[in-house]
């Protein structure tokens, strides 16, 4: 193996809350050849964790008893294809926008505001400003634990809002385990100048509403059905709620942020106490968009 190899890694380093546990261990691939031969050696049963920008996953304090693989500073290439723009996992969305608007493709401009990287935004199909992602995505290509690459359409996935599944109806085993190390887009030809404004109009969208300044992991809660989940925290006055070194933003309702000495438990109680609250004023569960891993630390309550 030619990547590096990490044993008890911070995982706080790696998730845009800043905070959270470590994991057990943590490989950053030297490419994607190495990517598969490292896959390779892992032990059916380890769990493993593929970690982008960190920008939707919270690791408890208790740590990650497994293989996290850091994609970002690996993975991260974009490049058109035969009319189709390519782009790796490990590609920050904003990067993804950049680049198709500067090529003469449009459409891509949304991908400004999701912070995070491509593989993220495939996972469960990231959105803002009225797109989704895989409203784009003419192909994706995967990986599995066997170290083998595999090309699917869009038809093989069922995919809905913050949610994207394997179809495995025909299977005569299950799928191995599948992650996502790029994808074609498929993009309407448009106007270059037209694309990058739109583009930087959509960034000063989010300095003026989002905490940009705080350690966050953008939006914690799905939209329910025909509402929005700021509109329902800031009606039950949640808007500057504590949980020790976490808040509930007072910029952004939708948003926890880390005041700077946050546990992962500080941000994962004040996620319960939004949902308790909102469930017992509104008659409403906000689902977590979230991605919430690893062990509580000992002593702690038990997660619900």
């Amino acid at each position: 193996m030619k990547g590096v190899l990490r044993l008890n890694e911070p995982m706080a380093k790696h998730v845009s809350w800043r905070a959270g546990g470590h994991a057990a261990r943590a490989y950053i691939p030297a490419g994607l050849d190495d990517l598969a031969a490292f896959l390779k050696t892992l032990p059916p049963a380890e769990p493993v964790l593929f970690v982008g920008l960190g920008s939707n996953l919270l690791v408890r304090d208790g740590g990650f008893k497994g293989t996290v693989i850091l994609m970002h500073a690996v993975l991260n290439e974009v490049r058109i294809e035969d009319e189709r723009i390519y782009a790796e996992a490990g590609v920050a969305s904003p990067k993804l926008a950049r680049f198709a608007a500067k090529h003469g493709y449009a459409g891509a401009e949304f991908l400004a505001g999701i912070p995070g990287t491509l593989g993220g935004a495939l996972a469960m199909n990231a959105g803002c400003y009225g797109t989704e992602a895989w409203e784009k995505v003419d192909a994706v290509r995967t990986i599995n634990r066997r170290g083998e690459l595999m090309q699917r359409p869009p038809s093989n996935y069922e995919i809905a809002y913050r949610h994207v599944l394997l179809r495995d109806e025909n299977a005569t085993a299950p799928h191995p385990e599948e992650w996502f190390i790029g994808a074609w887009f498929k993009l309407a030809r448009g106007d270059s100048v037209a694309s990058q404004s739109r583009i930087k109009t959509l960034l000063q969208q989010r300095i003026d509403t989002q905490p940009l300044q705080q350690p966050n992991a953008g939006s914690v809660f799905r939209n329910p059905p025909g509402d929005y989940a700021a509109r329902l925290i800031e009606t039950c006055g949640l808007k500057g709620r504590l949980s020790g070194g976490a808040q509930v933003s007072e910029k952004h309702a939708n948003f926890i942020v880390n005041l700077g000495r946050a546990t992962a438990a500080d941000i994962e109680s004040l996620i319960h106490t939004v949902q308790d609250t909102v469930r017992r004023e509104k008659g409403i569960l906000l689902e977590p968009e979230v991605r919430i891993v690893g062990d509580l630390a000992s002593g702690s309550e038990a997660a619900r």
